[in-house]
């Protein structure tokens, strides 16, 4: 089920005296302030969760240094990854990270299982649960098809991205790398824009949360049609009431703008975006940086959708 909004408005920065978490200890000895089952979105995220996810990177940061990159956190559990999609970097990614906790790993490809012979992704989740499956990893072409899973799984459920609606692992390593770029480690006050395909975005709605959780002033900007529904939610607000700007004015969204994304350029209007992305390229100062999400793409290919 959708965890409730959190109602903080405290921006994420480092926390003042925060210890790195640990994460060389084993399950039945370890000790995490983290209050939440599954990882469906991240609009129910506090600042303080967020806060946590970011410290607990930084302590795995130190561990993938090592030469054997391996902790003992998930020992003993089974994670199941179960992909609806095709995924290169995602699912792969999930894997090395469970392997890298310690945990056993099945990977399961809904193109070669008893998903092409018809069975539903309920029977499926009920299988793979039977099985021992503790943890589950999943893509879906659907939206909501992990709010579906989490309600019928008895362990835990990691959204690895669902539809068009969110991909919060995603926006999780966005503002990771965003802290770590920008002077102080802090989104505080910063302008940061998301430019391009935002309507068929699920990273760029799940960004929507983590940024203004995190204190960014964050501008989404895009073709009127591309944009559409943006304007309600922003009039609404994010958790909390945190205001976020929408725009079709390429030149109002990237005026003094400290960071910009760009939501699957590939989606959009073709000749037009690759136009926009040359823009935002060129406009930026050397202390500014332009990052996208997105599988790599060779010359004139416009398929595919984010990983």
């Amino acid at each position: 089920m959708a965890v409730p909004a959190d109602t903080s408005v405290d921006p994420v920065t480092p926390a003042a005296g925060a210890g790195v978490p640990h994460v060389d200890v084993a399950p039945e000895n370890g000790s995490v302030a983290w209050r939440h089952r599954h990882l469906l979105d991240v609009d129910g995220l506090s600042a303080a969760d967020l806060d946590l996810v970011m410290r607990t990177t930084d302590a795995m940061r130190e561990v993938l240094a090592r030469p054997i990159a391996k902790v003992p956190a998930l020992r003993g559990r089974q994670v199941t990854i179960l992909f609806y999609e095709a995924s290169t970097r995602t699912r792969v990614s999930f894997e090395v990270a469970a392997r890298n906790l310690s945990a056993d790993v099945v990977n399961i490809a809904a193109a070669s299982s008893s998903v092409s012979k018809g069975e539903s992704l309920v029977d499926t989740v009920r299988t793979v649960e039977a099985l021992g499956a503790q943890m589950l990893v999943i893509r879906h072409s659907v939206s909501g098809a992990p709010y579906l899973a989490a309600d019928i799984f008895g362990g835990s459920v990691l959204n690895g991205g669902d539809g068009w609606h969110a991909h919060p692992t995603q926006a999780l390593l966005d503002l990771y790398t965003m802290r770590e770029r920008l002077p102080g480690g802090s989104l505080a006050g910063r302008k940061v824009v998301i430019l391009g395909d935002l309507l068929h975005s699920r990273v760029a709605r799940s960004n929507i949360w983590t940024l203004t959780a995190a204190g960014a002033d964050l501008w989404l900007c895009g073709p009127a049609t591309l944009v559409r529904g943006f304007e309600a939610w922003a009039g609404r607000g994010a958790a909390a009431g945190r205001r976020f700007h929408v725009t079709t004015s390429v030149d109002e969204a990237l005026r003094d703008a400290d960071r910009h994304g760009l939501a699957d350029p590939a989606r959009a209007d073709g000749l037009r975006v690759a136009a926009v992305i040359a823009r935002v390229r060129g406009s930026l100062r050397p202390d500014r940086r332009a990052s996208g999400a997105g599988p790599a793409r060779r010359a004139g290919d416009a398929s595919g959708t984010d990983e």
